[in-house]
């Protein structure tokens, strides 16, 4: 065996443990601390978008379905729809004692449609109404909407037989009417009415919120207005709504089903919760767009460290340092890097949601998905970035790069 072969074989083999890895990886991170900050930005703006846009979409659609599990989805609204006579169409008088006899159903409350205006006093010219209607309902109008006063009380046995008036959320905004602590009237078709109570937003029935709703008798008795009913609102047991509905049309009109609208009130918001899936989506990948540029940053940063490094390379591989050593070195300043953007962006992205979540009255809700495909996605993104550099300098010469340093 010749001495020179003797040497190679009494030398160490390099080693590099994991710890000293990645204090090796981030002395360049700690050298160029203004690069390293902004080119981690682009990963942090990312993520950040990410995280608050599936954040948000999370906590606005847990409102809107705390707010469909508070209201039910088991609400009907029937109305007359389209014929194909020349006259208007109408639901037939006994509908609602026919919808009664639906087991599932628990609550039918009816609505008549009243002619007329509702004004603050006698001098204001015909028109002028602001868009509120009259209305007359039925004693449990309430109760099928599941809503509740703001204030004053509703309409009850005695007070549906005399001119007194509940009005919707928007009608008594629309009027200036905001307490009833002093007596406040309204000028109904030509007739003083009282009002008695005002009630609070509807979610699912937005025409009951611009209403100024009176009673049956006193529709008939002050008003000359026959009650026919022109809205139906039914309640029927969850498990059975479906069922109800689909048999609902031939129940309120047996010899033209086709005559009869029937709509399930909670599908605007089930559409709206929908609608915002979609708009979710779209901001998903415009934070995708925004993690590729900052990949891309990152991929440059390292190129350039690469290049000004090189005296760096070729001494540490003088002194013994592997190939796999100098890839390691390169390929973990760049998975810190991103990671470091991913941490920051995950937090900033916390923060935003819970900032508007809570200037919102929201639940906060972080998709836990998020966070952890957050973190993955950053790690991947400096994985892929850092590749090609690492590769780069692990095959860069020794004498090479100290020539050239």
């Amino acid at each position: 065996m010749t001495e020179r072969a003797e040497i190679q074989m009494e030398l160490p083999k390099s080693r590099l443990s994991f710890l000293e890895t990645l204090r090796v990886g981030s002395s360049g991170l700690r050298t160029r601390r203004l690069r390293s900050a902004l080119s981690a930005l682009g990963i942090t703006i990312g993520i950040a978008a990410l995280i608050s846009v599936l954040g948000l979409s999370a906590s606005g659609s847990a409102d809107l379905i705390k707010e469909l599990d508070a209201l039910g989805t088991n609400l009907l609204t029937i109305e007359a729809g389209q014929g194909f006579g020349a006259g208007p169409v109408s639901l037939p008088d006994d509908a609602p004692a026919m919808i009664r006899r639906i087991s599932p159903v628990y609550e039918v409350a009816t609505v008549s449609k009243v002619p007329g205006g509702v004004y603050r006093n006698d001098l204001i010219a015909d028109g002028r109404t602001r868009g509120i209607t009259i209305v007359a309902s039925g004693l449990n109008l309430i109760d099928a909407q599941q809503g509740s006063l703001k204030a004053g009380v509703f309409l009850s046995q005695v007070t549906s037989q005399f001119p007194a008036v509940v009005l919707g959320a928007v009608a008594a905004e629309r009027l200036g009417i905001r307490d009833l602590s002093i007596g406040h009237q309204l000028w109904l078709g030509e007739r003083w009415f009282t009002v008695i109570g005002i009630l609070n937003p509807l979610l699912l029935a937005a025409d009951l919120d611009r209403a100024a709703i009176i009673g049956y008798g006193a529709a008939e008795k002050f008003l000359d207005h026959d009650v026919d009913a022109d809205v139906i609102y039914v309640r029927a047991f969850p498990e059975h709504i479906l069922d109800v509905r689909s048999v609902m049309a031939a129940t309120v009109n047996p010899e033209s089903p086709e005559e009869v609208q029937v709509s399930r009130a909670s599908d605007v918001l089930e559409a709206r919760v929908a609608a915002t899936s979609t708009f979710t989506n779209l901001f998903v990948g415009l934070g995708a767009v925004a993690l590729l540029v900052g990949g891309i940053g990152i991929a440059n940063v390292m190129v350039i460290a690469v290049i000004e490094r090189r005296n760096e390379i070729g001494l540490r591989r003088a002194l013994g340092a592997t190939r796999f050593h100098i890839a390691t070195q390169f390929l973990s300043e760049s998975l810190l890097l991103s990671g470091i953007g991913g941490v920051a962006g995950i937090l900033m992205g916390i923060l935003v949601t819970a900032i508007y979540a809570i200037s919102q009255d929201w639940s906060l809700v972080i998709p836990g998905l998020a966070v952890v495909g957050g973190m993955v996605s950053s790690v991947l993104i400096g994985g892929v970035a850092g590749f090609y550099p690492a590769l780069r300098a692990a095959n860069m010469s020794p004498t090479e790069a100290l020539r050239t340093g």
